[in-house]
């Protein structure tokens, strides 16, 4: 029977030695049933993901798709114009003359491959801050102080400003989100899906500037001048809706972390290598390893104030045409992977000294070797992918494709809001064939941006809704460069995780992301909140 004057939502029954056993009510068996059937619809996504091939096979497989469409399309002569008049058709890549420049290209598109450059000489310097122990020193100082629960928006805050150091995050936070989990005692997948949320899936969502919004508004108003020469733009038109995103996407991932992809981690047992100390020996932090970390990271801040003494200047050799620090063509933001190069070795190495872990130089250098070998799969994976990305751009049918696409949307004659929600889908499904931010809206811009004027929507609302489509999708793409190293982060403790794995966990953060977002900037665009510095919804031409 029920316990006199409670307003507790259970039944109760009185067992033995005032013992009370609690049934669920309805509202939990509902709760219960909902988690399962969430459960059971991300374990289908993961398990048919992982019957894939091994990710570099399936690279290779897409190659091989690539190829085969790009000459049955070619025949089909599938083409499309684009807004200034030029005909953009699909490339035979089956010919004499494209095997030739291919394999004459080869090791460039190799080496050339972005991502495989920022993550080596990244990694270089953060293997010698990790086996040196002074990542290990510096999180169990912050987890002194940090309490569990607020872990998770730390990660993702954390990886949201990652991107004013272009792609550091993937290589820094990501990785290190999973140590940091697991040294409190959470699971490390879960610490890595939230790194991974802040970082990619909330790409568009930062609270400063950084080098995408004059990359992304050079683009906006070259298309935009194509319907009206004199318009100008200001480089920062969504920096007021992407700094109130930032609060949006941490509130989000951090709900999405702690209340569905963490408690479907539990039955996940996480195994570490032997030699792997990075996430160990968390107890404790002794006085000499104490000094030797204060000493480190008085140094490395010492030579960031060098780093900022020498950028200040108007005349800075780090600055750019422009005088700028983070926009196009910034010599500090090219530098930046060998900022974080410096930034980790030189602490490493005077806290390895100091503390003991290094006798000699020669330990230095086993550090990075250490690292360099834990991403030998992932060369690998590189070296496959750059091709694939190489024969996808050069068939040219994500450009037709995308380009089709804003012709679609332009011919249903849509209303304002569901024309700014289609941009928003458009985009984050060419995200997932397409993955750089800047040659996507270098294809779509052109075309959508005049439309959507002649509709009276101006180039800085078009653009916000491009921010939050480039962003939702690409955490659950395996095409996104950076998708197969997630992979090898999550091997790290999990070793049977595979692409269905990786995309089964960041889901439900892609549909909540892509909903809520969109939601956002209609709420937004309702309530008249200025989207940024001198921006504006509505266009209105002479």
């Amino acid at each position: 029977m029920k316990r006199a004057g409670s307003t507790c939502p259970f039944f109760l029954y009185p067992l033995p030695n005032n013992i009370f056993l609690a049934l669920p009510s309805n509202h939990d068996k509902m709760e219960k049933q909902k988690q399962g059937f969430i459960n059971r619809a991300l374990g289908t996504v993961e398990r048919v993901g992982n019957k894939l091939p091994d990710p570099a096979v399936l690279f290779i497989y897409l190659i091989l798709v690539v190829w085969a469409c790009s000459a049955i399309f070619s025949a089909m002569e599938v083409s499309v114009m684009d807004m200034t008049g030029e005909k953009v058709a699909v490339k035979n890549l089956l010919t004499g003359t494209s095997f030739a420049v291919f394999f004459s290209e080869l090791v460039k598109i190799f080496t050339g491959f972005h991502p495989l450059g920022v993550v080596l000489v990244a990694m270089l310097g953060v293997g010698v801050a990790d086996y040196s122990g002074y990542i290990n020193t510096g999180l169990r100082g912050m987890l002194s102080f940090t309490p569990k629960f607020l872990l998770t928006p730390m990660v993702i805050l954390v990886g949201i400003v990652s991107h004013t150091a272009a792609d550091a995050g993937y290589v820094l936070v990501i990785p290190l989100a999973g140590i940091i989990f697991h040294a409190a005692g959470r699971h490390p997948l879960a610490g890595i899906a939230a790194g991974f949320a802040g970082v990619s899936g909330g790409f568009s969502a930062n609270f400063i500037p950084s080098s995408i919004d004059p990359l992304l508004q050079s683009f906006t108003q070259s298309a935009a001048q194509i319907a009206d020469p004199d318009i100008i733009l200001n480089p920062l038109n969504n920096w007021y809706f992407t700094s109130a995103s930032t609060v949006v996407i941490v509130f989000l991932g951090w709900l999405i972390t702690d209340k569905v992809v963490e408690p479907r981690l539990q039955g996940t047992a996480v195994e570490l290598d032997a030699d792997d100390t990075s996430a160990s020996s968390m107890g404790k932090i002794e006085p000499h390893e104490k000094k030797a970390f204060l000493i480190a990271t008085a140094v490395v801040l010492l030579l960031l104030v060098g780093l900022f003494v020498w950028a200040y200047p108007g005349n800075s050799a780090l600055r750019n045409e422009a005088g700028e620090l983070t926009g196009k063509g910034s010599p500090l933001m090219a530098a930046i992977v060998g900022v974080i190069f410096i930034v980790f070795v030189v602490p490493g190495v005077i806290y390895g000294f100091l503390a003991g872990t290094y006798k000699t130089s020669t330990d230095v250098v086993k550090s990075m070797s250490k690292a360099m070998s834990s991403m030998s799969y992932y060369m690998v994976l590189a070296f496959f992918c750059a091709i694939f990305i190489y024969a996808f751009n050069e068939s040219k049918m994500g450009a037709v494709l995308a380009i089709k696409g804003a012709y679609l949307i332009k011919a249903m004659n849509l209303s304002v809001g569901v024309s700014i929600v289609m941009v928003i889908l458009l985009t984050a499904f060419v995200n997932l064939f397409i993955g750089s931010a800047s040659a996507k809206w270098g294809l779509l811009a052109p075309i959508l941006v005049p439309m959507f004027m002649a509709l009276g929507i101006s180039p800085d609302f078009t653009q916000a809704a491009y921010r939050v489509g480039d962003s939702v999708s690409n955490i659950i793409t395996p095409l996104m460069v950076y998708f197969p190293l997630i992979v090898i982060y999550c091997q790290k403790y999990v070793k049977t995780t595979g692409i269905g794995s990786l995309t089964a966990m960041m889901l439900p953060y892609s549909i909540v992301f892509t909903i809520a977002w969109t939601l956002f900037l209609l709420l937004y665009w309702w309530a008249g909140v200025p989207l940024g510095l001198d921006a504006s919804y509505e266009y209105v031409g002479e």
